[in-house]
């Protein structure tokens, strides 16, 4: 729903305390109770969030939830496609409460009955609400499912032209009209407008990964995906995601945002 693991700690914390003072003839169906608490309260700071957004420097990304070893290659893709970095950046294009009824029919199940009860609206008014959420996702969204075996062969080919500054071969990975989406946050030195197309992109990465020196990257899980962190000096600079069709790279999210890299751990390799 929100994006970071801080903001959806504070949101659980949250719940337990309501749960722990409601009245025990409040709490008819504890799971139902729940549910209802803690999507009001993430709806409430979305809407928080949104003024706050207003004044974050250069493109938003969500938090990247980052795993010490890339998920196998059998891992069901559903879990994985829920979780991408691609698909909480485009839950960004949807209103808190457009976004809380999407997630609850889509990914969670839920009737349009109980999305009705939560949101306070009519079954008829939720269909609506779900049904506009659906459209705006899918179009950014690829037709097909991809292997985690073919995301880690794409992000191998990109660190390989990245390491021998291959202009060509960079073009040539990604889709004509790619985008480069990075995060810097104000805190570190990023581009502070998404660049597109693949000769831009592909110039522009050559040029600022030439400036950077020695990077290590090294494969890691992204939010369930095969994704890459970057490290110098053994620390992590940024976290990278892509979105693809499994031929060509679509979309790249680079997370620099020093803020979103704390809960961040890897180990030295052996």
């Amino acid at each position: 729903m929100l994006g970071s693991g801080a903001d959806a700690e504070d949101m659980v914390q949250e719940a337990y305390l309501r749960w722990h003072r409601a009245a025990p003839d409040e709490i008819h169906t504890p799971e139902a109770w729940l549910v209802t608490a803690v999507t009001r309260l993430c709806i409430d700071r979305l809407r928080q969030l949104r003024t706050e957004r207003e004044a974050y420097v250069g493109p938003w990304l969500p938090e990247p939830l980052v795993a010490e070893a890339a998920p196998p290659a059998d891992q069901a893709a559903e879990l994985a496609s829920d979780l991408s970095v691609a698909f909480l950046a485009l839950l960004e294009r949807l209103a808190p409460e457009e976004r809380a009824a999407f997630l609850l029919h889509e990914v969670f199940d839920s009737g349009y009955g109980d999305i009705a009860l939560i949101l306070g609206k009519s079954e008829a008014a939720c269909r609506q609400i779900v049904s506009r959420a659906r459209k705006r996702i899918r179009a950014g969204r690829p037709r097909v499912r991809v292997s985690a075996v073919a995301r880690t062969r794409l992000l191998g080919s990109l660190v390989q032209a990245i390491r021998s500054h291959d202009k060509a071969a960079l073009v040539q990975l990604l889709a004509e009209d790619a985008t480069w989406t990075a995060d810097g946050g104000g805190k570190a030195k990023a581009a502070r407008k998404v660049i597109r197309g693949a000769d831009r992109i592909a110039r522009f990465a050559l040029g600022v990964f030439r400036s950077l020196g020695d990077l290590e990257f090294r494969t890691v899980g992204v939010n369930d995906e095969p994704g890459l962190a970057l490290l110098r000096g053994g620390r992590p600079f940024a976290i990278l995601s892509i979105r693809t069709d499994g031929l060509r790279i679509l979309d790249v999210y680079n997370i620099m945002n020093p803020e979103k890299l704390r809960g961040v751990a890897l180990g030295e390799r052996r």
